[in-house]
């Protein structure tokens, strides 16, 4: 019942069919019965949701070929996050760093734990899955990035070693790593965050680090003092 929910809840006020909503569920191989045990959890999902107010309609909707979450006016978490980061986007092309720092903070700030909790399998649920946490990922890069501009650098140094650990194959927070600890006059730390990436994608994918780590790779080996350097975003 609960596939049947998030699968209503990521096409809110779209139809979701009624085979959709089986592939949730079941995957490939629904059992014999599986529209009638849908049409149980959909009974079921709309005791649960009963208006507060007498005589309003339910908000699942039966619409050929399937149901319908109709939320109206109300917006869910992943709608009000989707627009922070569509703002978080114009500041950063526009140069407003804090801007672009303070909505990524507020869009990060929705986030509570793994996408829809343990609930994978379906098309449905794990399409929305794989775009919220790529765009989580976006919207932590941007905040880094408006943050750097802003010479917060010292206390990013922490956060972005956490990411390069977690993230290993993003390039983008090993590059804000050595750009941190390079501005906050850690040099040698920096080269060796270079050495480490190179040497992880070595290992795990065959390839040489991207065309920014090389290039800021070489800036600090020249040292020219000033950590003047184009953030990966421009």
């Amino acid at each position: 019942m609960e596939s049947v929910l998030a699968a209503l809840l990521v096409r809110a006020n779209d139809v979701v069919s009624t085979d959709q909503l089986c592939g949730e569920i079941w995957g490939e191989e629904p059992p014999r019965r599986a529209t009638a045990t849908l049409h149980v959890y959909i009974s079921q999902l709309r005791k649960q949701l009963k208006p507060a107010s007498r005589g309003t309609a339910s908000p699942i909707v039966t619409r050929f070929p399937g149901y319908v979450l109709e939320l109206g006016d109300n917006s869910l978490d992943a709608d009000i996050f989707q627009r922070l980061v569509q703002q978080a986007r114009t500041a950063v092309r526009t140069g407003r760093h804090a801007e672009a720092s303070t909505l990524c903070e507020q869009a990060l700030s929705l986030w509570r734990g793994t996408v829809l909790g343990e609930l994978r399998g379906g098309a449905i649920v794990d399409e929305f899955a794989t775009w919220a946490e790529e765009t989580r990922l976006e919207c932590v890069e941007m905040r880094n990035e408006a943050d750097l501009a802003l010479g917060r650098h010292r206390e990013l140094v922490g956060p972005l070693y956490s990411l390069a650990t977690r993230h290993p194959l993003i390039e983008a927070f090993h590059r804000q790593l050595m750009l941190a600890l390079y501005r906050s006059g850690r040099r040698a730390e920096a080269l060796q965050a270079y050495h480490n990436v190179r040497a992880v994608l070595d290992r795990e994918l065959g390839i040489a680090p991207c065309r920014q780590l090389h290039h800021l790779h070489n800036h600090i080996l020249t040292d020219a003092g000033d950590g003047a350097v184009v953030p990966a975003a421009a």
